[in-house]
């Protein structure tokens, strides 16, 4: 079996997730693990003048990943910033490039999750989750959430992210803020659950 962690990162805080999804998809025997992003669609210059020069350095050596290379896994978990209560406009690119694997229907009933974050923790976290959801339901994914079987998701001591519909993180205002403990714990709980449903259905 095999999983995948698909992100983009401006600043770091989704790949601080991505790997925290991979180890919890690596604890599933059986499962091998890559993580990849999608192509950067900004000029360098560009993101320096938005302060992403930081966050593109720590992901510098992360392979990029093709569209056809999709088919290959049986899971895939994918990352993305919130812009606007929506995906970032590199991840819909890459998205939006699919429709050799939606015509050969080769994503229908391998496992789709997602995570994402935003600067505040209203900023659309869960909006950007669910319409992310359109797009996996029409290549016929099964979708997997953060489910409430994870405790953390009951936590009302502390500011944080997540929801039923995945893992998401606060970045602030400044890009000052990390993942928090919570935070991590959660998406190594939902990349573990993805890949253990994943297993399931590779077993069948």
């Amino acid at each position: 079996m095999k999983t995948l962690v698909l992100f983009h990162s401006q600043y770091g805080h989704i790949y601080e997730l991505a790997k925290e999804m991979a180890l919890g998809a690596k604890e599933v025997a059986g499962n091998s693990v890559d993580i990849k992003k999608v192509p950067e669609t900004l000029p360098i210059e560009i993101i320096k003048k938005v302060g992403g020069e930081e966050g593109a350095k720590k992901i510098k050596d992360i392979p990029v990943c093709s569209v056809e290379e999709l088919s290959h896994y049986d899971a895939i978990c994918f990352g993305t910033p919130t812009r606007f209560g929506n995906m970032c406009g590199q991840m819909r690119q890459f998205l939006d490039a699919t429709g050799s694997l939606w015509a050969k229907g080769a994503l229908v009933g391998k496992v789709g999750s997602v995570f994402t974050s935003s600067c505040t923790q209203h900023g659309g976290q869960e909006s950007t989750i669910l319409s992310f959801h359109i797009t996996l339901l029409h290549h016929g994914m099964i979708l997997v959430g953060l489910p409430y079987t994870y405790p953390g998701q009951m936590v009302t001591t502390e500011i944080t992210g997540g929801s039923p519909y995945g893992t998401s993180t606060i970045a602030g205002t400044q890009n000052e803020r990390s993942p928090t403990e919570n935070e991590r714990n959660a998406a190594r709980f939902q990349g573990k659950h993805v890949a253990t449903i994943a297993a399931k259905l590779c077993k069948k």
